[in-house]
């Protein structure tokens, strides 16, 4: 493993573990209502608890990186990350089940915040712009989880099995990539340090871009195979190919990103990409064919693909705060949006209809493109690197 491991890898494999579990969790969803009889509305309540969860570990998440170091928390979290999709599929009951999503969302949202900072390190290392490259693996993995995820289905395998297997699966290809030696920066402890990270100062309106990107991406991981099967009345099966193209579009998009960033600039390409998750938005919403909706998705996927990469490099070379912080900031909004915001479109959904709490995803898309000269600043700092 030494001899083929580079940090570039290692990066990626974290990353790519994160996904996968993600993936995997989405494409059962309506496996897990139907296992516990919970309609929209409970299961949106469940999927806020586990936001919860993933609010609390993004401060937390942010000083111990800064402080002990990304790539050995990083390490941590990754096991206990494994660890938390079996309980899911363990839980025997709903209060059960919310406990297992809140743990589930405290070691994804903690390791997204410290693999992110690890993967500052690396980028400036490199001293290139990559950032975008180890999103695209986050979201190879997302794909294969959700690849994965339709055979389960199509093969009717129990959640609780399907769940151990992708543990174990990413446990033996994906975690041994981690055991690079990195050492990562540390710094003493401040006390003026926050308690809750917040972003500040330009930051707010990038952690408003971020919140954007992560409100669909989350809306989509969440309730795409809702949407597909209850307003298009797909098989379970079918219904799990909606994330599955969101996710497979944005490994595209991403591994082209850096590329499009160089030539054209950040607020070129943040406008651009808010204009294409908009259009997304509207095929799902205004279109009822299968073919047509998953091709919203996979614009939806295109669109979102860049924003949340680009955010975090922006947080991460901001000059007023500390790499761990300036992350944990934006990713107080962005994977705040991404995990609390299926909760709230369920309620709209239980209100209203699932087509309608899709359409407001759209004005967030086009609020992007108000908001892209703001990533400006941190990218070219990054470029110049």
């Amino acid at each position: 493993m030494s001899r083929i491991n580079t940090p570039w890898r290692a990066v990626a494999a974290a990353f790519a573990l994160n996904g996968f579990l993600m993936g995997s969790w989405a494409s059962r969803v309506p496996a897990v209502m139907e296992k516990h009889g919970l309609g929209e509305g409970a299961l949106g309540l469940q999927l806020l608890v586990m936001g919860v969860g993933a609010l609390i570990s993004f401060p937390v998440a942010g000083r111990m990186a800064d402080r002990v170091g990304a790539v050995g928390v990083t390490r941590v979290l990754a096991g206990l990350y494994l660890v938390s999709i079996v309980l899911i599929g363990l839980a025997p009951g709903t209060v059960v089940l919310g406990a297992a999503l809140f743990f589930y969302g405290m070691t994804h949202g903690a390791m997204d915040v410290t693999m992110n900072a690890w993967a500052t390190e690396v980028e400036k290392a490199m001293a290139r712009p990559v950032m975008s490259s180890f999103h695209a693996m986050w979201s190879l993995g997302a794909g294969a989880g959700a690849g994965l995820g339709f055979l389960a289905a199509r093969q009717d395998l129990p959640v609780v099995a399907h769940f151990a297997l992708v543990s174990l699966l990413a446990a033996v290809l994906l975690a041994p990539f981690l055991a690079l030696s990195w050492s990562s920066a540390t710094r003493p402890a401040g006390g003026s340090d926050p308690v809750f990270a917040l972003p500040k100062g330009p930051l707010v309106l990038v952690g408003v871009i971020a919140l954007s990107a992560g409100l669909g991406e989350g809306a989509v991981a969440d309730w795409s195979a809702v949407f597909l099967r209850d307003t298009l009345g797909t098989s379970e099966a079918q219904a799990t190919l909606g994330y599955a193209a969101l996710a497979l579009t944005m490994v595209a998009m991403r591994l082209c990103a850096d590329g499009l960033v160089r030539r054209m600039g950040a607020v070129t390409v943040a406008r651009v990409s808010g204009g294409i998750a908009a259009a997304g938005v509207l095929c799902v919403t205004g279109l009822n064919s299968l073919p047509a909706v998953l091709a919203g998705f996979a614009l939806m996927g295109m669109g979102y693909a860049a924003l949340v990469p680009l955010a975090f490099s922006r947080a991460a070379a901001d000059p007023l705060v500390p790499p761990g912080q300036g992350i944990a900031s934006v990713a107080t909004l962005g994977y705040g949006a991404m995990l609390l915001g299926p909760p709230l479109i369920g309620q709209i959904a239980e209100l209203a209809s699932l087509r309608l709490a899709f359409v407001m995803l759209g004005g967030f898309a086009l609020t992007v493109a108000v908001l892209a000269p703001v990533l400006g600043t941190g990218v070219a700092r990054d470029q110049a690197a």
